[in-house]
């Protein structure tokens, strides 16, 4: 289906649905699921983190698609937007509380780039051939410790992803054209590549033959569902951008269950890469960020045509990595325009680099960006993600939220699809955010 050339729509289905698997693809996949599946079960973490996927691209992922496409905006309207269906000053309290979640998608911004910058120091010195030829560790260590090494890379980051987004939807869905295909054919190509490794099988059983009895740990599931909620992006603001650029003929449920899929799928490749490759080599799955820049290099320093495949898994990551800062940028581009329409985009785009160069030169090492990250998503994203939830399904008139749901639905969703909504999605929500804020539980 084709639509006008209109840089505040996208122009096709499948242009819709890689954008959106874009935002969702990210770090979160490529070390956060292998790392949070080698250090949880490994199967058993498998079979709890594709239940809460389930659950959450039926019901959570597309009631935000639903909220950005009715109010046509992002974040701040959206939520206005859902507020005023009980009445104008409570619409006027939902715009306020709606800069808590946008605060969320701003900080994690400005983190993700630190480490997409690292990733782009990564593959340079994968093409020069410097990472490929000494002690991983060792260059990891001194690139890490030294503050301001990486700016040049950072600049390039931040200015190179606020450049694709100057075009809106239309720049969105371009660049993850091309950018989410070559993902996924270069981690199924490193997969492949990685299963003919010496002991590389013995990492399957684990990945996919659960440990029943593990089943019983509750942390499991804490760390399942909250890899679940952040790996969909589902955090009350982010996808809601998205969704204001939707057809109003896409059946949002449908779009959801899509993104949903492919981002599992991304997952577990990403999980083909690495935990196979960590079995053959015997080392800790769990190692975090590590992986990438210490582990992964060290394994691909002892195989044939070891350079040229860091110069694709590097590559891989940042189409990656960009791809889900354009969500978390345009997230706050388009409220703040929807606010201050004088800035126009080109000052609203300024502005979101000043802020995120300025915050982000200052921590310009792993060290400060783990803090960050951590306090982020320790409690705004999970506050936001659950006054998302709690808006949509308890503030919200249901009248409202099921004809926006509706809108474009082949068949349309009933009482069931809101009952999910009101009384699983919201719950889990709750609780992730009462296990972050009082066990510090940092997903």
């Amino acid at each position: 289906m084709k639509q006008s050339k209109n840089t505040k729509s996208f122009a096709s289905r499948w242009g819709f649905i890689l954008a959106s698997v874009g935002s969702a693809v990210g770090m979160a996949n490529v070390w956060g699921f292998p790392n949070k599946m080698g250090s949880n079960g490994g199967g058993a973490f498998l079979l709890i983190y594709l239940l809460f996927v389930v659950i959450f691209g039926t019901v959570a992922l597309p009631a935000e698609f639903a909220m950005g496409r009715r109010a046509g905006t992002g974040t701040l309207g959206a939520y206005e937007s859902a507020w005023a269906t009980r009445s104008k000053k409570a619409g006027k309290v939902g715009g306020l509380l709606g800069w808590l979640p946008l605060a969320g998608s701003m900080c994690i911004a400005i983190g993700y780039a630190v480490i997409v910058t690292y990733i782009l120091k990564a593959l340079v010195d994968s093409v020069l051939g410097t990472l490929m030829h000494g002690d991983a560790a060792a260059w990891f260590g001194a690139i890490s410790s030294q503050p301001y090494s990486v700016i040049p890379y950072h600049i390039i980051v931040v200015v190179g992803t606020l450049l694709t987004l100057f075009l809106g939807a239309h720049s969105i869905e371009k660049t993850n054209k091309i950018m989410m295909p070559l993902f996924f054919v270069i981690f199924v190509i490193l997969a492949v590549r990685v299963a003919l490794l010496p002991g590389a099988l013995n990492g399957y059983p684990f990945m996919f033959h659960p440990r029943w009895e593990m089943l019983a740990d509750p942390m499991i599931w804490i760390w399942a569902m909250g890899q679940a909620f952040f790996s969909l992006s589902v955090t009350g603001s982010g996808m809601i951008v998205y969704g204001a650029y939707l057809s109003k003929n896409e059946d949002v449920v449908d779009v959801a269950q899509h993104t949903a899929l492919f981002d599992t799928i991304a997952a577990v490749v990403a999980a083909l890469v690495i935990i196979p490759a960590c079995f053959s080599y015997g080392l800790d799955v769990g190692a975090g960020p590590g992986l990438l820049f210490v582990t992964l290099p060290t394994i691909l320093q002892d195989i044939p045509m070891g350079q040229l495949f860091a110069i694709i898994l590097y590559a891989a990551m940042i189409f990656a990595g960009i791809s889900s800062l354009q969500n978390m940028f345009e997230a706050v581009a388009e409220s703040l325009l929807h606010k201050f329409p004088r800035l126009g985009r080109t000052g609203v785009l300024v502005l979101l680099a000043v802020i995120c160069l300025g915050f982000g030169i200052g921590m310009e090492t792993i060290d400060q960006w783990g803090p960050w990250m951590d306090l982020v998503s320790i409690y705004i994203i999970p506050i936001g993600a659950t006054l998302g939830a709690v808006s949509w399904f308890y503030v919200m008139k249901k009248e409202d939220l099921m004809d926006a749901v509706n809108t474009g639905a082949s068949k349309p969703h009933g009482n069931l699809w809101y009952s999910i909504g009101r009384y699983v999605y919201v719950p889990l929500a709750a609780v992730l955010c009462c296990v972050a804020l009082f066990k510090g539980v940092a997903f």
